[in-house]
């Protein structure tokens, strides 16, 4: 797997039982798996999700490239493509026609095109490649975001959606940074657009892209099934708020890979009613990591299939052959995590922690703690489990580790590891 470069935090804060796997790899059959997988929430087997991935990929692909299709090139239909006029009308007319043709191409040609909030929305009468060559270059003005402040390119609504091409989408996101609550705490706290987002599309690829400079959430999926989005770069400046790369909320069935993320917040956050993710090959930094989270607050609850009672639960989670590099908590659990300036009550209630992997390991901290469990008195974490784990101190000392309500096991060499006094150690069945 890529070295993560610089700091890929792996950061669990308050969650939802997502069905996570952070690097594709086959287990062998011993106990160790089994004692994983033995819950009734278990991700498919990796075979089956790959299985998946290769036939929603050929369904997707299929004759989406066919050479029947229609080239629809936005031009045509009245942009400019100067980056200073507003071509927001012609791109929706080149929607139109594509949506409601027999398969479509939707042609963005190296030019620079200037776009208000947009909506393309389905269903259409085939399916569809969106062709990005060129920018796509978000108004900076936020009275053109009175309508909808959360949103600046939608695609909503569309079965079997292909967005690639090599082409950039550029959030200019700057206006909305300088005058975030989190940059001036005097300022009222507003919200800001998400770059792109895919609502309600299902069988879809998005490849090939470059995304940056977001006014919040770069990239996100929402409450959509089958989705595959590889080889993306999506960047934010590291002090950039709220910047999360990836976001996936209400998503099933979907792999990442081969991503380079570098953002303000969280690479990638999964949050509530998401199931069978898989993200491989992601080089994450400067960001928050890989965050599963935050769910639960102001005693919310969550849910997904098969829960109920409590205010949720994330089970059935790997993390494996990760490489850290300087990276600061790079392994955490935080079921007491408060985004907050005053201090959060502690709760009786709370996200539900179970069966989690970490194996292989490695590299190195730039925060004495490397290791820190912080899990919750009433509803401790249960089933954490440590294999070759090696991290070391960036600066030459000694990495630490904190273990608070977790019921944890260890096997192969596990460096560094909690003080005995804070272990409950879990058997495995070695036989």
């Amino acid at each position: 797997m890529a070295l993560l470069h610089r700091h890929f935090l792996l950061s669990f804060l308050i969650i939802i039982m997502v069905s996570f796997v952070a690097s594709y790899s086959t287990l062998q059959e011993d106990p160790l798996r089994l004692y994983v997988e033995d819950s009734p929430y278990i991700i498919d087997n990796d075979e089956t999700f790959k299985d998946f991935i290769m036939q929603s990929t050929n369904d997707m692909v299929g004759s989406g490239t066919s050479t029947s299709q229609k080239t629809i090139n936005v031009n045509d239909y009245g942009a400019k493509g100067d980056g200073r006029s507003d071509d927001t009308q012609a791109f929706k007319k080149a929607w139109q026609a594509a949506c409601s043709s027999e398969g479509a191409i939707v042609l963005v040609a190296q030019n620079n095109y200037l776009l208000k909030p947009i909506r393309f929305s389905g269903p259409c009468k085939s399916n569809i490649v969106f062709q990005i060559s060129g920018t796509l270059e978000a108004s900076d003005n936020p009275s053109d975001y009175s309508n909808d402040p959360t949103h600046w390119l939608i695609f909503e609504g569309i079965d079997k959606l292909t967005v690639q091409g090599g082409g950039t989408i550029n959030g200019n996101g700057n206006i909305w940074w300088q005058n975030s609550c989190k940059r001036n705490e005097k300022l009222p706290c507003k919200d800001a657009p998400t770059a792109l987002t895919f609502y309600k599309c299902n069988n879809l690829i998005v490849e090939d892209l470059t995304i940056k400079d977001g006014q919040q959430i770069q990239v996100s999926f929402q409450d959509s099934k089958n989705v595959k989005a590889s080889a993306l770069t999506v960047t934010a400046p590291e002090d950039s708020p709220n910047t999360d790369g990836i976001h996936v909320t209400n998503t099933q069935n979907i792999q990442i890979s081969s991503c380079i993320i570098a953002t303000g917040d969280d690479c990638i956050s999964i949050v509530s009613g998401s199931k069978n993710l898989q993200a491989t090959d992601i080089t994450c930094g400067p960001g928050h990591g890989i965050s599963i989270g935050s769910l639960g607050a102001g005693k919310s609850k969550e849910f997904v299939s098969g829960i109920v009672g409590g205010s949720g639960s994330a089970s059935n989670i790997k993390f494996q052959n990760i490489e850290m590099d300087n990276v600061t908590n790079p392994i955490i659990i935080d079921q007491s995590y408060c985004d907050q300036k005053e201090p959060c009550k502690e709760q009786r209630s709370a996200v539900q922690v179970s069966n989690v992997l970490y194996e292989n390991i490695k590299g190195t901290s730039a925060s004495d703690m490397a290791i820190e469990f912080d899990c919750a008195e009433y509803y401790p974490c249960d089933g954490i489990v440590l294999q070759n784990i090696d991290l070391e101190s960036e600066g030459g000392g000694v990495a630490n580790a904190s273990c608070k309500n977790v019921k944890l096991s260890y096997r192969g060499n596990v460096n560094p590891s909690c003080p005995k006094k804070e272990r409950k150690e879990i058997a495995l069945d070695t036989a």
